[in-house]
């Protein structure tokens, strides 16, 4: 004597249910992951533009108060415009000070 409740079929997801979820998921991911590179790029491009300001803004700062006008990113950094992060990511960045002007080379 087999018991009724062991018929029963249970609830449970068939295989062409979870095929076309994992096919959705994947077009998701195909979509997004082009515009996180994308994104990143943006960022990155934002910091130099960043980096190149916040120089040129000290650059500006440091003719003003001391009447110099041929300045270096060392120079900057020994008179506590720049601290020494702010230096080394401007030489990452390739950020240099030419003729008062900052500039990505």
């Amino acid at each position: 004597m087999v018991k009724k409740y062991l018929m029963k079929k249970q609830p449970a997801f068939t295989l062409l249910e979870m095929s076309i979820v994992l096919f959705i998921i994947s077009l998701l991911i195909l979509i997004i992951l082009p515009n996180l590179a994308h994104q990143r790029q943006n960022a990155s491009r934002i910091h130099r533009d960043a980096m190149v300001s916040v120089v040129q803004t000290q650059v500006d700062a440091y003719e003003n108060e001391t009447g110099a006008t041929n300045v270096s990113l060392d120079q900057l950094r020994q008179h506590d415009y720049l601290t020494a992060a702010q230096v080394q990511k401007a030489k990452k960045e390739h950020i240099a000070v030419v003729n008062g002007k900052a500039v990505q080379r």
